[in-house]
């Protein structure tokens, strides 16, 4: 008997030895990038989502930059991944969509925005679906919202003044929320007994957290969160079913005409995952980068000094002084958008974007195997340091010697790249331009108190970033 199970207890010790060194050398055609996976399964998510107050390179990544160079591979949340901070490997990635790469998330994240989401289609499916977005987010439909977006604008701003203290962060996430949910749903958070807000807000809290589905963590409140929001949201739909319109007034009727084609592709449940994700991304990374752009402008005087004369000048150019901002005004704004490009870029507010190899690729001698996932991280901080003394500087004035502001490059890309370039961009840039010309032309801000980051990957303001706003005495 003590000899079988002595050599049952070696046969098992020798299987998991042979396992663990699989687990932490696995096989490649090739040179793997370096690296460690860390322990089996765990990996090294623990450190991945390790909270930080860093404004630089996430630590996680730029520990490992250091010690294993721009590429390097490891494991989170049991998949083995490459990390890619290389410039020409990232815009590789973005421009081989479909053919080498695919847009890929962690099962956590699909299990939050929804399995149909967006992010997880590809081919005639996700073409399908960007296009119904430019319906709503082209430029076409921006040139129409952009009256409506300066009078929300207007509208909060004059309030805001009137309270002493308001969290930005808190205040320009209800400000676009409502704004938004109101072309997409005819959402109005005054009228409506239930407020849809709340449940996003409880979905972002865990939306990038260690994903531990058990009461009391930030995940199962995300999760929770999205149950809800996505309750309501049918619910809404399956009124408007009952109680069609006559006339197309926002994108819920849109939807719900598509749905109705007998030739249609779309089923209910890629509506509501496309009608969730919408509302979350057009909301939460606008008021994140809004916030940002309005702590950078208090720290840095002189870039505040030229983003106003530019919109002074423009209301100087008026036959009719508060005639409105017109389209080729927005389109003028040449150094507002230097100053919105600076912003993303620093504020990283998406940690990472993910992809998976089709195929079995060769990069600067490394190989890269097929079904493996890639990390472009980070997506907007790391400049060309040959270029740039300090890559960490606010400094928008940077920005005139770039030929592409509007689009990804080598060394930008906060917005995605390639054929998934963020479809949702401009909608972001004319929120953020049209707010900036109503806030420098009429009124003034000091911080009180808040302003600082954290990041757990993603972007946070734990305390927000209260400000005194105050009219301008001209």
């Amino acid at each position: 008997m003590f000899p079988l199970v002595f050599y049952f207890g070696v046969l098992l010790i020798i299987t998991i030895t042979i396992w663990f060194y699989n687990w932490r050398n696995p096989r490649c055609n090739g040179v793997l990038p370096p690296g460690s996976m860390g322990w089996p399964l765990l990996g090294e998510t623990l450190q991945f989502f390790s909270p930080n107050t860093s404004s630089d390179i996430p630590p996680f990544v730029k520990d490992r930059m250091k010690r294993y160079g721009p590429i390097f591979k490891t494991s989170l949340v049991g998949r083995p991944i490459i990390v890619s901070t290389d410039a020409d490997l990232n815009y590789f990635i973005f421009q081989q969509e479909g053919q080498s790469f695919q847009s890929w998330y962690p099962d956590t994240f699909t299990e939050i925005f929804g399995r149909q989401n967006v992010g997880s289609l590809h081919g005639f499916m996700y073409k399908y679906l960007k296009n119904m977005v430019l319906n709503l987010f082209g430029p076409e439909s921006l040139k129409k919202m952009l009256p409506e977006v300066e009078q929300a604008s207007n509208r909060n701003l004059r309030r805001w003044s009137t309270q002493g203290i308001v969290d930005v962060k808190e205040s320009t996430a209800q400000m676009i929320f409502d704004l938004t949910a109101k072309k997409l749903i005819s959402y109005d958070s005054e009228k409506s007994p239930e407020n849809l807000r709340e449940n996003f807000v409880a979905f972002i809290q865990g939306l990038i957290s260690f994903p531990l589905d058990i009461p009391g963590t930030a995940y199962h409140k995300c999760l929770q969160g999205r149950k809800k929001a996505m309750k309501m949201l049918k619910n809404m739909l399956q009124e408007r079913r009952e109680k069609p319109r006559k006339i197309q007034s926002d994108f819920f009727d849109y939807v719900l005409e598509e749905l109705q084609r007998e030739d249609t592709v779309l089923t209910e449940a890629i509506a509501l995952d496309l009608m969730f994700v919408l509302l979350f991304a057009s909301f939460e990374t606008t008021s994140l980068a809004i916030t940002s752009a309005m702590k950078f402008l208090v720290d840095h005087p002189l870039v505040l000094k030229q983003l106003t004369e530019e919109h002074e000048a423009i209301i100087k150019r008026r036959e009719i002084p508060d005639s409105g901002v017109t389209w080729n005004e927005y389109k003028s704004m040449k150094f507002t958008f230097q100053v919105i490009n600076e912003t993303v870029r620093l504020a990283n507010i998406v940690p990472g974007i993910f992809r998976k190899a089709l195929r079995e690729i060769k990069f600067k001698g490394y190989t890269i195997p097929a079904g493996w996932a890639v990390m472009v991280c980070p997506p907007a901080v790391h400049l060309n340091p040959t270029r740039y003394r300090d890559p960490l500087d606010f400094n928008p004035w940077r920005w005139e010697a770039r030929i592409d502001t509007n689009g990804a490059s080598r060394n930008f890309m906060a917005f995605g790249g390639g054929m998934r370039f963020c479809v949702g961009t401009d909608f972001t840039k004319v929120q953020m331009a049209v707010f900036l010309h109503c806030l420098v032309t009429k009124y003034k801000w000091k911080a009180v108190k808040g302003g600082d980051i954290l990041r757990t990957p993603g972007l946070q303001f734990p305390k927000g970033f209260h400000v005194h706003i105050s009219e301008k005495e001209n």
